[in-house]
């Protein structure tokens, strides 16, 4: 690929530990707000966040508390990746498809139904209904039969006009509804299974430092927000500043600073950390992985220097011949891909790391998960749920902003050999299964369209 084919484009942003708190729900804690934080002890060094810094790892010495799970959960979670594509099983007992489908407890929620046509479908069908076509996406795209399927839209536009359900009107965003249902539904199942993390201590020393480096503090609006590179982390980064004063405004323009401003959830003490993992209001934003990664290449090795010489340089001398002079400006897609299915999911860079490893949302129950094909609602939804100032709304995208529309993720895709995207799908299948995004169709049939 060219290096002219690299459209710049700029992205300005946009369970805790205690197994009796509720899985990721999308909606409101159980109690809000939450009693005050406990005092903190008394020491000569004091955080960002009011209270002194400690290594994040509870116990003597600094010691880690042995998990009760059988296998270390970061062992699962690759274990769930490598067998994923060959059998859905590996990810649910066999009991579910063998006619008996398992059913939660009754209760005022799980007893609510979805009108469509007068046809009642239940929630647990549609959990079921996932896990069948997922099973089924993988199949078909490992015997290459997946053709002109289009399946509707995961994430409806808000300006979506209200439809007929059932002889009644419903609002445009219906469609939500049963995606965020299905979602939490999806993330209940696979982080039910025995061995997956239920909070961060069970975590490996490495993947712990990785999630608590991401968990964004704001101890005065009492919320924890995990941020994913390129999904407008950015503007949420400028909107914590704003919030603790630091900035004047979210419209300044001044070349954003990843790191001072900030409080960091891992630069706090074990017992600081649980209650605020406890406590706080927790919220993470999403984006389908595949447009996600398209983004990161277009970006990274399109504009910023630094990353073209720490990667780019490399990634084209390890996978093109004769690439020993290449500035690493010229890294094609395909060249991209090859380096990130090479990697190990635990050392990546953070812009194309998968979200799972970066929030971890078996491990830290989130109270809201936000999608970037809604940013503007759900970031409106989750400033009024921490109580943010009337004046603070969430910064519109700037006019010189090119986002990766469908079209330019199909023209990526569709010229990259469907070996390479079959063998790298298996490292992010958490990401597209829990945040319910659909695989991508790269089938000759379809991309010839």
């Amino acid at each position: 690929m060219k290096k002219n084919m690299l459209n710049n484009t700029r992205e300005e942003g946009g369970r805790d530990g205690e197994k009796g708190e509720g899985w990721a729900r999308g909606g409101d804690a159980a109690k809000w707000p939450p009693p005050p934080p406990p005092p903190c002890p008394p020491r000569a060094a004091v955080t960002a966040g009011g209270c002194p810094a400690s290594a994040p790892f509870p116990g003597a010495g600094g010691r880690e508390p042995a998990s009760s799970s059988p296998l270390l959960p970061g062992h699962e979670a690759g274990r769930l990746r490598r067998r994923w594509a060959g059998s859905f099983e590996a990810m649910f007992p066999r009991s579910h498809f063998s006619g008996e489908v398992r059913r939660a407890p009754a209760s005022a929620c799980s007893r609510s139904r979805l009108r469509a046509g007068g046809t009642v479908l239940l929630p647990s069908m549609l959990m079921f209904g996932v896990i069948l076509a997922s099973s089924g996406l993988l199949l078909m795209i490992e015997k290459g039969i997946l053709a002109e399927v289009k399946p509707p839209p995961l994430h409806p536009p808000a300006s979506e006009l209200a439809r007929r359900v059932g002889g009644r009107e419903v609002p445009g965003d219906f469609d939500h509804e049963v995606l965020r249902d299905i979602r939490n539904r999806t993330i209940r199942s696979v982080c039910g299974q025995r061995a997956m993390p239920r909070s961060v201590w069970e975590l490996p020393a490495g993947q712990r430092r990785t999630l608590l480096r991401h968990l964004l503090v704001s101890d005065k609006y009492r919320f924890l927000y995990c941020y994913v590179p390129k999904v407008a982390c950015s503007n949420w980064k400028r909107i914590l500043k704003v919030l603790d004063g630091a900035l004047e405004s979210v419209d300044v323009k001044l070349k954003m600073d990843h790191k001072s401003d900030l409080v960091f959830l891992g630069d706090m003490k074990p017992e600081e950390i649980n209650y605020r993992l406890k406590n706080y209001y927790k919220f993470i934003f999403v984006r389908n992985p595949a447009e996600r990664l398209l983004s990161a290449y277009r970006n990274k090795f399109g504009e910023i220097k630094e990353y073209q010489l720490k990667y780019g340089v490399e990634i084209v001398r390890r996978y093109r011949k004769n690439g020993g002079k290449s500035a690493g400006d010229d890294v094609t897609f395909s060249e991209f891909l090859r380096y990130l299915l090479d990697e190990d999911v635990e050392k990546m860079n953070e812009h194309w790391m998968p979200i799972y490893n970066l929030c971890q949302p078996c491990a830290v129950r989130y109270d809201f998960i936000g999608s970037y094909e809604r940013l503007n609602e759900d970031a409106n939804h989750v400033l009024e749920k921490v109580q943010a100032p009337s004046f603070i709304r969430f910064p519109e995208r700037q006019s010189w902003y090119k986002p990766v529309t469908a079209e330019t993720l199909h023209y990526y895709l569709c010229n990259t050999q469907q070996k390479l995207i079959k063998e790298l799908l298996p490292k992010y299948i958490l990401d597209f299964s829990l945040f319910a995004y659909p695989l991508p169709n790269i089938t000759s049939e379809f991309c010839r369209q």
